[in-house]
């Protein structure tokens, strides 16, 4: 098991570190570690009221949500985890299915014993939300899920054959070699191809990122998300087969240049009460493309009764 943190840096000097570029979680927030899953997840908390969760993906940390956080946490309780291997939470050489990583999730919210909740979601977020929602229905009043596919569900199969997705099977000691040292060179290829206009993931938020995959091990953990999704698909369709379709409402949110109106229907594979959301002239990063119009499709639903 590698170490849990750098022994050169504090957990807190890394925090102000990774917050320079970003605009930093307000003072209403807690940030702590919390052992989970026999791992440590750097998760932002605060807020009272109603809980939600926000889930992150790859090219991002919990530090993408900002924005969203700062509206909710006025009347939610709001979590805001970083995912197992990423930003600044621990780097456990194992553990990175999504089914696992829900698990990391659950211990979360057991020690914070936080029981009941709503779920917003985006890319490999949306996979580890899922394996959590499916596990545990009860605890699920409403899930948002962002711009990206279930592994093993809908036309996974076929996104599979799009070049656009090589990235899927690029990891191994000699693709980590390739990227050492060139981390901003390789995130901004997801930024400037999966975006609608790549100057709207303006250079701030591009250098908070890359500092942050750049750090020892950050990377390597994140291709071992990818490497994992062959045994995801099993796992999804395990759940669907044995669980069957989600029963709770669920609002799909696709950016019209990437997934769009499509997207419900992917998450249609997994969940019976789809709602769609199509945000006009975004790409895939639709917290940083289009934030406005993203947060008001989230607060809407979140809202409903």
């Amino acid at each position: 098991m590698r170490r849990f943190f750098i022994a050169a840096l504090t957990t807190a000097a890394l925090a102000t570190t990774a917050l320079a570029a970003v605009k930093p979680f307000s003072s209403a927030f807690i940030i702590r570690d919390i052992a989970a899953n026999g791992t440590l997840i750097h998760v932002r908390v605060g807020g009272h009221g109603p809980a939600v969760v926000l889930l992150h993906g790859f090219g991002d940390t919990g530090d993408m949500w900002q924005p969203l956080a700062a509206q909710l946490v006025t009347d939610h309780l709001v979590i805001v985890p970083d995912l197992r291997g990423m930003g600044l939470s621990a780097h456990p050489d194992t553990g990175y299915t999504k089914k696992n990583e829900a698990a990391d999730i659950a211990g979360v919210l057991e020690a914070l014993h936080i029981t009941h909740l709503a779920l917003v979601t985006h890319d490999i977020g949306n996979m580890v939300g899922y394996a959590f929602v499916v596990q545990h229905p009860d605890m699920v009043s409403k899930w948002v899920a962002m711009d990206a596919p279930l592994p093993g569900l809908g036309h996974w199969d076929d996104l599979l054959k799009d070049p656009r997705v090589w990235h899927f099977n690029f990891y191994g000691p000699d693709e980590e070699r390739l990227v050492a040292g060139r981390e901003r060179i390789y995130l901004d290829r997801f930024y400037d191809e999966l975006s609608a206009d790549p100057k709207r993931i303006d250079e701030p938020t591009r250098e908070h990122y890359a500092t942050l995959y750049a750090r020892p091990h950050a990377m390597h953990d994140a291709f071992e998300q990818f490497k994992a999704f062959p045994q995801d698909a099993k796992d999804n369709q395990g759940f669907v087969a044995h669980a069957g379709k989600l029963q709770m409402p669920v609002l799909a949110i696709g950016g019209a240049k990437s997934f769009g109106a499509q997207f419900a229907t992917e998450i249609g594979s997994a969940a019976d009460h789809v709602q769609s959301a199509v945000i006009a002239d975004s790409g895939h990063w639709l917290m940083e493309e289009q934030p406005a119009a993203t947060m008001s499709a989230i607060e809407g639903f979140l809202a409903k009764q």
